[in-house]
């Protein structure tokens, strides 16, 4: 099994023992707590949209303890962990191989007893994402993207389905996941007036679903502003391992060490012109 070394390390069958984790935490600390959160198990951290449970705790306690067994030496970046420590973030720059935990991405939507979340681990080196999973608990299956080697949906049995994102369409055509919440005014009011520019648009509060659906070109433009790393890692590199252009507001590339500047993920270069410039200009 793979060992700290980067891409050249980490193989499909490694991504594939890393997925069964996230799936493992989900049968044994995320489901049974699903619509069964007891009084205290709910808490804030920075807000009220801000939410832990007692079900991201533990699953991600899981989790890391089969990372550290299973890939000695790596180290392991969970966000519950990230929000007792923030010092663990530094690690993305310089580690061999760093794992990102997301254990319940869609908190709010889990805690509300809403079937929209997920759980996500990308795998980084040295500042690249290599590798990421994203596990539909309810689904049962996981989104997989390996760098340089395609993203696919694989289902028990190991049935796989590749990704592939929508093709190109006029920016009226396009259909949008567009995050405004952590925006900062101006900009926000700007892209709430454009959106009638787009032929629909919706945020899901799940990332990681919304990703997915990215990939598999059920939707055009992903648009966010707060770039937390396990919330975009897994999530960008499956959309660009399945065809996709992403890039933060300003054009330059996107990296899991930089956490503003948003970004804008499309079906190509040139989409990805015509939505920020859709989406961020203000109308004459």
């Amino acid at each position: 099994m793979a060992r700290p070394g980067g891409l050249s390390a980490f193989t499909q069958a490694d991504l594939r023992q890393l997925a069964s984790f996230l799936a493992e935490a989900a049968r044994a600390e995320i489901l049974p707590r699903f619509r069964n959160l007891g009084d205290g198990a709910v808490r804030t951290k920075t807000s009220t949209i801000d939410l832990v449970t007692d079900a991201d705790e533990a699953a991600e306690r899981l989790i890391g303890a089969r990372i550290g067994a299973a890939f000695p030496g790596a180290i392991v970046i969970g966000e519950e962990a990230t929000g007792r420590d923030p010092a663990l973030l530094d690690a993305l720059d310089y580690a061999e191989l760093a794992v990102l935990v997301d254990p319940v991405d869609g908190t709010k939507n889990f805690a509300s007893g809403l079937p929209l979340f997920g759980v996500m681990a990308a795998v980084v080196s040295r500042g690249e994402v290599i590798a990421g999973a994203i596990h539909d608990p309810l689904g049962g299956d996981v989104a997989l993207a390996l760098r340089g080697q395609g993203a696919w949906i694989e289902r028990d049995g190991g049935a796989r389905t590749p990704l592939c994102v929508a093709p190109p369409v006029p920016l009226g055509e396009m259909e949008g996941i567009i995050g405004t919440t952590y925006l900062p005014e101006p900009l926000r009011s700007t892209v709430n007036g454009n959106l009638a520019r787009l032929a629909t648009s919706a945020y899901y509060r799940c990332a990681a679903h919304e990703y997915r659906m990215a990939a598999g070109g059920h939707c055009h433009v992903l648009l966010y502003n707060k770039l937390m790393p396990w919330d975009h890692a897994a999530g960008w590199l499956l959309h660009r391992e399945a065809g996709g252009y992403a890039a933060h507001f300003d054009g330059t590339p996107y990296r899991p060490t930089r956490r503003t500047g948003g970004l804008i993920c499309a079906p190509d270069e040139a989409s990805w012109h015509v939505a920020r410039d859709g989406l961020l200009t203000p109308s004459a």
